[in-house]
């Protein structure tokens, strides 16, 4: 099969480029949230509680540690894209792989640091005895494996970013498969291995994410020719380096808003009790199957925007913004009314508990209302970094969580003390962070398109 286009996102349908790729990656989005529940599936049949607790008490890490991963691999991808949208495919070359060196020297320096400090941080958490030896013998092998697991992360973004979306998708999948034959093998000590515990689902994880990283890794070089590693000058590593850094601070800023409002809100949440909180989170994994295939959707969304502003194709960048936001307040409002009245139905499912099941409902039928809110603010954030301008990505993500979420729902629970007032909260600062996205971006791609249009038309 041979490869797409180089600059596949600057020709044909921007809608149906936006839906094949997104149908593409649905497995994928799909396989990237899978990690987790495999791992918590298998971990869960160990005896006792000390097991689930202490990968409950890695989680916060690995969250921030995400965030720091998930920029870097903007950084490489949205430069690289620009340039590939340019017609600069050496640049692009260069960007690629001077980009990757930098993920991995990065990823050494945070597994070290993350080793030396992992029984100080996670003891910081409230880990103790028994829970604090299993998480930080679980953390440590994850962080062994920092350096692989940011590479892959890295690798598939890039896939995505030259049009290659149906091998990433296929990558993400395999590595899940394979991560659900080596958990039971090596936690409970199946085929002549020794039974690790929870030490075991780590080394599953890392396992196959080296696999993914070489998979990655050999598409890129034989199919794109994106891999150039030989000696660079300098001063074009430190240009590399110094673009890719530009793009992955704001964009890791930015990420690390969704956990700490999250924390917040649930902080908030725990002032009403146990019920409250169960009710809360398990009604937030339920978000999940409805931001799927727009998740999927939005994952072309910044390199389209790259290459077409790399090759300054300034109407296209205008008409993914409205394909993509009319699609998110299309598809999510119907989602909010499938919600709505099923709301006592999922909370059925999940808990047998009355006062659980109420609070849910309650959540359920509030909070899914701004949920094409959300996905729109998401989205401007993709529209701005593609169009080179992250630390702008960065401040609309302040914005939203800072400037309305955390402040509304502290006064929603001061001023009203209620759970009711609290949901009601967190859907006013949705939808309000979505309108602020919808007209900045809409600003932005209409200012490109008339500066696109004077140029023309002299």
């Amino acid at each position: 099969m041979p490869p797409p286009k180089e600059a596949y996102y600057t020709q044909g349908s921007i809608s149906r480029t936006m839906f094949k790729t997104a149908l593409a990656m649905l497995a994928g989005t799909a396989a990237m949230s899978g990690y987790n529940l495999v791992d918590t599936y298998f971990v869960g049949r160990l005896p006792g509680q000390i097991p689930l607790a202490a990968i409950g008490y890695t989680f916060p890490i690995v969250m921030l540690m995400g965030c720091v991963f998930r920029g870097l691999a903007t950084g490489v991808m949205s430069t690289s894209a620009i340039e590939i949208g340019a017609g600069d495919r050496q640049r692009a070359a260069r960007l690629v792989t001077n980009g990757l060196i930098l993920v991995g020297i990065v990823s050494i320096f945070i597994a070290i640091f993350g080793i030396l400090t992992s029984r100080w941080g996670l003891h910081k958490q409230g880990a103790s005895g028994e829970a604090l030896a299993e998480a930080v013998s679980y953390i440590n092998i994850w962080f062994f494996g920092c350096f692989t697991s940011s590479l892959s992360m890295t690798g598939g973004d890039l896939l995505v970013g030259v049009g290659d979306s149906k091998l990433a998708s296929l990558g993400m999948c395999a590595g899940l498969v394979a991560n659900a034959i080596l958990d039971p093998i090596l936690i409970f000590g199946y085929c002549g291995f020794p039974a690790m515990g929870i030490r075991g689902a780590a080394l599953a994880t890392v396992i196959c994410q080296a696999g993914s990283m070489i998979y990655v890794f050999a598409v890129l070089n034989r199919r794109h020719k994106l891999l150039k590693f030989k000696r660079y000058p300098w001063d074009i590593i430190r240009s590399c380096w110094s673009r890719v850094i530009s793009f992955a601070i704001p964009a890791a800023l930015g990420m690390f808003m969704i956990p700490l409002g999250s924390f917040v809100v649930t902080r908030v949440t725990a002032e009403f009790g146990d019920a409250a909180v169960a009710a809360a989170q398990a009604a937030g994994k339920l978000e999940l199957l409805a931001f799927m295939f727009p998740m999927s959707f939005g994952m072309s969304l910044t390199p389209l925007i790259s290459q077409n502003f790399g090759a300054k194709l300034y109407d296209r960048i205008k008409t993914a913004r409205r394909v993509s936001m009319g699609f998110a307040l299309l598809f999510l409002s119907i989602m909010a009314v499938v919600f709505y009245f099923l709301a006592p139905t999922f909370a059925k499912v999940f808990s047998r508990d009355d006062e659980i099941r109420n609070y849910m409902t309650m959540y359920l039928r509030i909070i899914p209302w701004g949920f094409w809110a959300v996905e729109i603010h998401r989205f401007s954030t993709f529209i701005f970094t593609g169009c080179s301008r992250p630390k702008s990505a960065a401040a609309l993500n302040i914005i939203r969580v800072m400037g309305m979420l955390i402040p509304f729902t502290l006064i929603a629970f001061f001023c009203f003390h209620t759970l009711h007032a609290v949901f009601a909260a967190r859907l006013f600062s949705d939808i309000a962070g979505g309108i602020m996205g919808f007209c900045c971006a809409r600003y932005l791609t209409n200012r490109l398109a008339k500066t696109s249009s004077m140029n023309c038309h002299p």
